[in-house]
């Protein structure tokens, strides 16, 4: 039985660090207060995160990742990236239409549109046609507008300043 009445679509998007930790934020909350949390990762996956060694250790929330963990730098992209892609976005069709889920979250799903890896069209679709109480939470860079559109609550994370630009690589526990 859905615990929300009303699910709205949360988009975070920009260049800056923050768009995943805060849909996971998102989702530990949602978990404290009894919700059932889906997050389908389209892009990371075949790299190690710290977030996937506590999933198992929380009720109500199942991550599924997708991606080789790889840059994707060619256009056209490799076939492999698009048919993982393909899976993730089918897998999302299903999850969010079951409606058995209060909070979805597509990670990375923007890099997958920016990438020509899935159809903007699926997911606008997609995110038409939730059911009322499904939250669906869409993040990464380069979100289209007609998503941005269609959402109903949009936060740009901006870069302003980030150790990386000074050398720092990125630390086990903090960013990864």
């Amino acid at each position: 039985m859905p615990k929300l009445k009303q699910g709205f679509v949360q988009l975070y998007t920009g260049n800056g660090k923050g768009k995943t930790s805060a849909a996971f934020g998102l989702a530990l909350r949602a978990i404290g207060r009894g919700l059932k949390v889906y997050i389908i990762q389209f892009i990371k996956g075949g790299f190690d995160s710290g977030e996937w060694y506590v999933v198992d250790k929380l009720p109500n929330l199942t991550l599924k990742t997708f991606g080789r963990g790889k840059f994707i730098t060619k256009k056209p992209p490799p076939e492999e990236d698009v048919k993982l892609a393909e899976e993730a976005l089918r897998l999302a069709e299903t999850v969010v239409k079951s409606g058995e889920y209060d909070v979805v979250i597509l990670d990375e799903v923007n890099v997958a549109l920016s990438l020509g890896l899935i159809s903007l069209e699926r997911v606008l679709e997609l995110v038409r046609n939730k059911p009322k109480h499904v939250e669906l939470v869409l993040t990464g860079r380069y979100a289209p507008d007609e998503l941005i559109e269609a959402a109903d609550l949009v936060t740009e994370m901006r870069e302003i300043k980030h150790p990386f630009n000074r050398g720092v690589q990125a630390r086990e526990g903090i960013e990864y």
